[in-house]
């Protein structure tokens, strides 16, 4: 049987076809032979063929054993014969003819073989939403019958599936994402892979320069090791020569004692000891600090080791006495303000820079040029002395050291009578500076300082000693001012004959910065003539530059 299924097209309609082949069991009869093809024309059925067409399909979609088990072989003949009759019926109702049967008797095969009856129908093509059931027929049984709850079953499970499809595409695009994710990770991976490699070829670099480094530093810690070595031998050395020199010291004071000693037995053997003074007495200290300096000795001393004797480092011929008071105008700049009563009320004045300035100390009538040094400690000193290059002969009468003499930006002295002017001010503080041949600096302050008037011959006033110099200056503390032609010192003789300079002597003492400029420190003379500070250098060793000034006691 072949049926036939119409569908839609721009020129008509257009069927097609499936047949179905219907095997009666051997005995069939007379359909055994029969072959009925039944033709839709229009194709158009009328209700009762549509209904056996339903039918059939019915039968044919549920399967062929249903139909073998539920029909005898009668019922297949009545069922073809029900189809041929309805098909007629539905052919009598159009107005041509619309359906034709052709029947045509199927030659037995040669060998025998049964015959089979097929059936050609065309149908419309009909959307089918559910089971085909006829109601001609016999009835199915309850349990094979689908019932609305059996649909509904299905549209419950067909849900369910499409719920549980919406789910798994849900899956797959997390799992997409999560496929997203991992490519990210494992780009990120590569990257981190790239930048640990960099990481340790940089470690390695860097392992390689301190291992380098770690070698330097092993070379470089050899060599202070070596220059330590080398720092404790000069030490040690040093120390060995500082006590040679203690000693050699202490044996030129011993000779120097002794060569006095001969001297006055010369002049009493030949009876000339009464013909000039006799010398005073040598400083007997060695001093705490010794500037360095090689050689450290007299120029006898040098003699007697056979070394040269340097040509700088023979003594100047001593001066011979001058007068007069400042010599020299003052050079550089010279402040045209003022006159101030001293140094520090110019830099409260807002002068700071250090140079000449007129100063007028309560209670005198004429102003007096001084330098004022504003670069030492916070500033405001007035300098009363300064030696540097020996340009000055400070070999002077007593009225020479009353008015002051030298040049006042070189060197120079302030004056007594100023000195004191200034002093008796207010409260005063002295300070002493000593630079040695090497360069090296020290200093020597007193807390307080000041001069008793012309009448007690400037008798000098002094505080507290504080520095590093070595205090040098205290024994001449309750010390009149002596010059060649004022002997106020304890000494028998005149110190100031012996030492070339005025000075606050007691019997000569242990500094005296007025004396003769020797050029290189250690210098040979019959005297102490130099301008010695005997607690730094001793007596026998010149300064190169010496500055004393005074400033009012904050």
């Amino acid at each position: 049987m072949t049926l036939y299924r119409r569908s839609s097209s721009r020129g008509g309609a257009s069927f097609h076809s499936k047949t179905v082949s219907l095997m009666p069991s051997a005995g069939a009869g007379v359909l055994d032979s029969l072959q009925t093809d039944v033709t839709l024309s229009d194709g158009v059925f009328s209700t009762e063929g549509s209904q056996i067409l339903h039918l059939a399909l019915d039968y044919w979609v549920h399967g062929s054993d249903l139909l073998s088990a539920a029909m005898s072989p009668h019922a297949w003949i009545f069922c073809a014969l029900l189809c041929v009759l309805t098909c007629e019926r539905s052919k009598s109702a159009y107005k041509g003819p619309v359906l034709s049967r052709k029947r045509r008797l199927v030659e037995d095969a040669a060998d025998g073989a049964p015959r089979k009856c097929s059936y050609t129908f065309l149908v419309p093509e009909q959307k089918i939403t559910g089971p085909i059931c006829a109601s001609q027929g016999p009835s199915l049984p309850d349990k094979e019958r689908v019932t609305q709850s059996d649909i509904a079953d299905v549209r419950e499970l067909l849900t369910k599936q499409r719920r549980e499809m919406d789910t798994l595409r849900m899956i797959v695009d997390v799992d997409g994402n999560m496929v997203n994710e991992m490519k990210l990770l494992r780009k990120e991976s590569r990257n981190m892979n790239s930048r640990v490699t960099q990481l340790y070829m940089q470690l390695l670099h860097e392992i390689i320069r301190k291992r380098d480094n770690s070698l330097e530093l092993a070379q470089l810690e050899g060599r202070i090791l070596n220059s330590t070595a080398e720092a404790l031998r000069l030490s040690a050395l040093y120390r060995e020569q500082e006590v040679r020199f203690s000693a050699l010291a202490a044996l030129v004071n011993n000779q120097s004692l002794l060569i006095g000693a001969l001297e006055e037995r010369c002049l009493q053997v030949y009876g000339n000891h009464r013909r000039e003074p006799l010398p005073p007495p040598l400083v007997q200290v060695v001093p705490e600090n010794i500037p360095v300096y090689v050689p450290r000795f007299s120029n006898e001393i040098q003699r007697t080791h056979g070394w040269p004797v340097s040509e700088d480092r023979n003594p100047r011929t001593a001066p011979a006495p001058t007068g007069g008071s400042l010599d020299h105008p003052p050079q550089g700049n010279v402040s045209l303000e003022g006159p101030f009563r001293d140094c520090l009320q110019a830099m409260q004045a807002g002068h700071s820079t250090s140079g000449t300035y007129l100063l007028k100390p309560d209670g005198t009538e004429t102003p007096v040029q001084a330098w004022c040094e504003h670069d030492v400690d916070r500033g405001g000193w007035t300098l009363i002395q300064r030696r540097e290059d020996g340009s000055i002969n400070f070999f002077r009468n007593w009225d020479s050291y009353k008015k002051g003499f030298g040049n006042v930006d070189g060197e120079h002295w302030l004056g007594l009578e100023n000195i004191y002017n200034l002093g008796k001010q207010e409260d005063y503080k002295l300070l002493v500076e000593l630079e040695d041949w090497m360069g090296k600096k020290v200093y020597a302050a007193y807390s307080s300082f000041h001069l008793e008037p012309e009448s007690q011959s400037y008798r000098l006033r002094l505080g507290t000693y504080q520095g590093n110099a070595g205090d040098s200056l205290t024994s001449h503390n309750g010390k009149q001012f002596t010059t060649l032609d004022h002997d106020n010192d304890a000494f028998s003789g005149n110190c100031a004959h012996f030492h070339k300079g005025g000075w606050w002597y007691n019997a000569c003492g242990q500094a005296n910065l007025n004396g003769v400029w020797y050029s290189g420190g250690v210098y040979r003379s019959r005297f102490q003539d130099g301008i010695f500070w005997a607690d730094y250098g001793g007596g026998f060793y010149s300064m190169k530059s010496v500055r004393v000034m005074i400033r009012p006691i904050d």
